[in-house]
């Protein structure tokens, strides 16, 4: 079994604390480690492992949730710029979903070129440590800080 498709039934089952909402296509929820404030993924809902794999109409449908998540991060967590990754090739396995970090300036610290630079440059150690996991209380605030800015995008999008 993939790990996502586990992420997804614990979703389902209503044990997933980290889920701030379900969409057509999947589930938006708050990365485990904040060393990136904000950081989300999206789930797609079934196991596929392709984006070219969907339907034209189902992949369009599926980018389009994923800009308006991505959108939705940038402005509840003041990020600078966004950073989008759909790997599949790692630890949750081979389906698609997608990693959205919010990026600042000197997020990654001496390890890029002045502070600048891909989030893989970052030590996997240090992002992945403990003090990076958000507490009850601040998960609960990024969850709600996105889901409001979400709502906001779905409502003005879906109107016109």
């Amino acid at each position: 079994m993939c790990g996502i498709c586990d992420r997804i039934k614990e979703t389902k089952a209503g044990n997933n604390p980290f889920l701030v909402k379900e969409l057509e296509t999947g589930y938006v929820v708050i990365g485990d480690f904040q060393h990136f404030k904000g950081y989300t993924l999206f789930l797609y809902k079934d196991h596929v492992v392709e984006l070219f794999d969907l339907d034209e109409k189902t992949r369009a449908k599926h980018l389009y949730e994923m800009t308006l998540i991505a959108e939705a991060v940038k402005n509840a967590f003041g990020a600078e710029k966004m950073n989008y990754e759909c790997l599949g090739n790692g630890e949750g396995g081979a389906h698609i979903h997608w990693h959205l970090f919010p990026r600042k300036a000197g997020d990654i610290g001496n390890y890029g070129n002045n502070g600048k630079g891909p989030t893989w440059w970052y030590p996997r150690e240090e992002m992945y440590a403990d003090d990076c996991r958000p507490s009850n209380e601040e998960l609960e605030e990024m969850k709600a800080k996105l889901l409001s800015e979400l709502d906001k995008l779905l409502m003005m999008y879906d109107n016109t």
